[in-house]
């Protein structure tokens, strides 16, 4: 049986779980996720825990019974903590700007780069070399922060670029010169 598929979720005070067939519908203080999970998953709420339990042990379902409960877990975490991913810029001139609730980007091309947020999600620039991400849904705020990261990665000779607060970047020797 899937260790971490077999847990329940508990639902925090403030927060409403309903399931329509295979959709999963999440409310909290912060906001409302919908999620529609596999056809083969079955999703049960029942006094104040979520349970999720699969039909047979197929390796497909052993996998889906955990992912299935993941995904459910950090919905409900969604909605009542939010989620943030945080991004340093690196490099002589490089810097963001925030203008209403878009970022610009000035990270070395002949333009600057300007970043319209999605439906959910939120930029803040507490300096000009950070930027915050932040919002309810993971996969949303995880695919918006590797969106930017994508603009200028970081490279490996001087280690200019967009990167994660938390990411280790190798480095490179450079040329050895002339002996």
């Amino acid at each position: 049986m899937s260790r971490i598929g077999k847990q329940p979720i508990q639902i925090p005070a403030g927060v409403s779980v309903s399931v329509d067939g295979q959709r999963v519908t999440v409310k909290g203080p912060k906001g409302t996720l919908e999620k529609e999970m596999h056809q083969d998953m079955v999703v049960t709420v029942e006094d104040g825990h979520i349970q999720v339990e699969r039909p047979s042990d197929e390796k497909e379902h052993k996998a889906l019974h955990g992912l299935t409960r993941t995904l459910i877990a950090n919905m409900v975490e969604g909605v009542t903590k939010g989620y943030e991913k945080q991004l340093e810029i690196v490099g002589v001139g490089y810097r963001a700007t925030k203008q209403g609730s878009e970022i610009n980007l000035a990270v070395g091309y002949s333009h600057p780069v300007q970043i319209t947020p999605e439906d959910g999600i939120e930029f803040d620039v507490p300096k000009p070399t950070q930027i915050v991400v932040r919002g309810i849904d993971k996969e949303l705020v995880g695919q918006t922060a590797a969106n930017i990261r994508a603009i200028r990665p970081p490279e490996p000779y001087l280690g200019k670029g967009i990167r994660y607060a938390n990411e280790y970047v190798r480095r490179k020797a450079g040329k050895a010169g002339r002996i």
